[in-house]
């Protein structure tokens, strides 16, 4: 179940333009990297606003920030470890943009404060997908993204909130849900990977004695 993620060669397909160009001028991929950590700062702020517009298209620049990184690094065959380390930085810096602005917009419209605890426990929840997918990664599996309920679902959350601050804490209850279901089929599916993988060195993450 991969969710909206299945449509990011579709988006990446209307961004061919901009990678062209970017492989052509011989752009960084990091500066791809950079210009959706910005937006999703930006959007931060409006979310905090309530301006839905503004959100949703600094938020599209999130995503086309992190679909071009990793498709210019590949055009120009310069993919290196760092870039990944970079992409993963800025995918938890635009995550945690996103929901101070809303966790803002809660305390600015809800009365009773209910919404502002939830968006608080929905941005630990949205942590977790990530940390199933790079645990494994670690361990020897497939980095894996999208859904059900992964990045591009969350951003798409977060607009309907900004658009109805009153639907706030029910969102953030799906959002919550969402990442637990997307966290245990990651998990599921790393599982099923590592367990049929050959046996490497013991773990030493222990320490030594």
């Amino acid at each position: 179940m991969r969710g909206l993620y299945a449509l990011k060669p579709w988006y990446t397909n209307r961004l061919a333009s901009v990678l062209r160009f970017a492989v052509a001028r011989d752009v960084s991929p990091d500066v791809f990297t950079a210009v959706g950590v910005v937006s999703a700062l930006g959007a931060g702020v409006a979310i905090a606003f309530g301006s839905w517009i503004i959100a949703l298209v600094l938020l599209a620049g999130r995503l086309a920030g992190a679909n071009l990184d990793g498709a210019v690094a590949r055009a120009q065959g310069v993919s290196r470890p760092w870039g990944f380390v970079l992409n993963e930085l800025g995918d938890r810096a635009g995550d945690l943009a996103m929901f101070a602005g809303l966790a803002v917009l809660a305390a600015r419209t809800d009365s009773l404060d209910w919404g502002t605890g939830w968006v608080l426990v929905a941005a630990v929840c949205a942590t977790l997908p990530t940390f199933a997918s790079l645990s494994g990664a670690g361990a020897g599996a497939q980095r894996l993204n999208g859904g059900p309920f992964g990045k591009t679902e969350r951003c798409a959350a977060v607009v309907v909130a900004t658009v109805v601050p009153a639907w706030i804490p029910v969102i953030s209850v799906v959002i919550v849900v969402g990442s637990l279901v997307t966290t245990a089929l990651r998990l599921r599916s790393i599982h099923r990977v590592l367990s049929t993988a050959p046996a490497g060195p013991a773990s030493t993450s222990a320490g030594t004695p």
